[in-house]
């Protein structure tokens, strides 16, 4: 599971991030299409109470042009991302060990009919 760190200029920010944690800004990066110009796809959980958890993710996956997909289950999600929590959200970014895979499930993603 990402944890969210303090803010790195903040005075009690530590000096180096452990091992699955991202800072704050690390995370907006991840969610700036300019700053991240690689496709991403996004996969939430449609068992997720309440709905304004994530109500918002299809919008701007929309207005971003990423891909986006719904499970039936957080917790199948959880487990398919390698968690033993429930995962109400996860996004699945390209990489080089797995960009074959990733290029099948994006086709795959795109292929499904769009959210009404």
């Amino acid at each position: 599971m990402t944890k969210i760190k303090a803010d790195p200029d903040g005075v009690e920010a530590p000096a180096e991030a452990c091992c699955g944690e991202r800072t704050y800004h690390e995370l907006l990066a991840n969610l700036n299409p300019i700053a991240q110009p690689l496709a991403s796809i996004m996969v939430l959980a449609g068992d997720t109470l309440p709905i304004e958890v994530y109500c918002h993710l299809p919008v701007m996956c929309e207005d971003r042009n990423l891909p986006y997909a719904y499970v039936p289950s957080k917790t199948d999600l959880g487990a398919a991302a390698g968690s033993k929590r429930p995962t109400c959200v996860i996004m699945v970014k390209p990489h080089e060990e797995y960009q074959e895979a990733y290029d099948e499930c994006l086709e795959e993603v795109r292929a499904l009919p769009a959210a009404l």
